[in-house]
């Protein structure tokens, strides 16, 4: 009987091994959606999963989707996102090639997450680098088609990001996956010819800028200097014809600038404002 009762414990322990490989984790910040591949209710289930842990028999998966912000970036370089070229291609108006690399923050609406799995039937690595991807891209193509080199590169860029960020967010929202914000994640590239004519362009529009500016300071220092001359000599006028009407003002002005002291005075006429006075 010993062996027996010996037996029982190993048994209990691999009785419990196989339960918990038969149950699946669904991580904080995450949502599950649960994958039954056999039986009657194959295919995936409607009803999201939170937080925990779940039985999940041979056949049955759990896949989760993050609900909390990812930030994923879209680029030529090796050490940011893919270390494949991820950078997107595109042309403007007039079929000039651009490239840029882009960087997207998404999460996942838990509630919708069952429905995104059902669309794609891919992880979030899938979605990132399928169906997000090439929605941004076609936006992209489509919108930078409509705008001349200077404007994507200059100032309608930003005008740009947010028209394919509203583009992306609408073809997901029905889906669950939410995009949060699209960034520019460097500039936009530009053949090198083209490049040096845009900023010898800005350049030249500065410089008149900046001579057009010297020109209406220089007219507004004439102006106030003609201003200040007519002012002047409209006062000289009005004391004109108030001293003709008025010719004791020139001797009141005299006495207001007198220090007190008589000149020295050798004529026989009178002397200055006290034979004027005396009158």
């Amino acid at each position: 009987m010993k062996p027996v009762q010996q037996m029982k414990p190993a048994v209990a322990i691999s009785l419990a091994a196989l339960a918990l490989a038969a149950c699946s984790q669904v991580k904080p910040g995450h949502v599950g959606i649960k994958v039954n591949q056999y039986g009657s209710d194959a295919g995936v289930s409607n009803i999201a999963l939170g937080v925990g842990t779940y039985f999940t028999p041979f056949g049955t998966t759990i896949e989760e989707y993050p609900v909390f912000t990812n930030t994923y970036t879209y680029s030529s370089s090796r050490t940011e996102g893919s270390t494949n070229n991820e950078q997107f291609e595109f042309q403007d108006k007039n079929g000039l090639g651009l490239s840029a690399d882009i960087a997207v923050s998404y999460s996942v609406n838990s509630e919708l997450a069952p429905k995104l799995y059902q669309k794609y039937r891919v992880d979030a690595d899938g979605i990132i680098a399928g169906p997000l991807r090439n929605a941004i891209r076609n936006a992209l193509v489509d919108r930078a088609a409509q705008m001349g080199v200077e404007e994507i590169y200059g100032p309608r860029k930003q005008e740009l990001l947010d028209g394919v960020q509203a583009d992306v967010a609408k073809y997901f929202a029905p889906y669950g996956l939410n995009i949060e914000k699209l960034f520019w994640a460097g500039n936009v590239r530009v053949p090198d010819a083209v490049l040096a004519q845009i900023n010898a362009k800005i350049a030249n529009e500065q410089a008149a800028l900046a001579a057009q500016a010297k020109v209406a300071q220089a007219t507004a220092e004439a102006a106030q200097q003609v201003a200040t001359a007519e002012g002047h000599a409209k006062a000289i006028q009005i004391e004109a014809e108030a001293i003709k009407t008025n010719p004791e003002i020139i001797q009141l002005r005299a006495v207001e600038k007198w220090n007190g002291q008589l000149p020295t005075y050798t004529s026989n006429g009178p002397m200055p404002f006290i034979g004027s006075v005396s009158r």
